[in-house]
């Protein structure tokens, strides 16, 4: 019992010697800072934010993020950046265009393709009712 203590300390340690400190002179652009790692994508993960990831790309970007914000950039000019660089899967909504128009349209066409299919499928194992004979009456 005694290394109980002793682990917790440890495992809290590690637990914070990922944590990134960054100091911010106006709260303001802490919250700008945070909204926009948050609404672009780690090219790494491919699902978790930049905010979320752990990658090493991610933290370089997050690095970028923060020296442009200190230097007097506005949001839509580092966005811009970042997509000029890495291209429109940077961001999680990304514009709807040619480029984009799969990522904007896919779920729906999928939808609709799996509703048909479930359609024909059960049309197909329906039974047919029986028709009424003309010459019963």
């Amino acid at each position: 019992m005694r290394w109980l203590p002793i682990l917790a300390l440890v495992l809290t340690g590690l637990a914070l010697a990922g944590v990134e400190v960054r100091q911010f002179p106006d709260p303001k652009l802490e919250t700008r800072y945070h909204h926009l790692i948050e609404e672009l994508r780690c090219l790494v993960c491919q699902n978790q934010s930049l905010a979320d990831s752990n990658a090493d790309l991610a933290e370089d970007l997050r690095s970028e993020v923060y020296t442009m914000l200190l230097a007097g950039k506005s949001d839509q000019e580092i966005v811009d950046f970042l997509v000029s660089r890495y291209g429109d899967f940077v961001l999680y909504r990304p514009p709807l265009k040619t480029t984009t128009a799969l990522l904007w349209l896919g779920p729906f066409i999928a939808m609709a393709l799996g509703a048909l299919t479930l359609w024909r499928l059960i049309r197909r194992r329906s039974p047919n009712p029986p028709r009424p004979d003309i010459n019963d009456s």
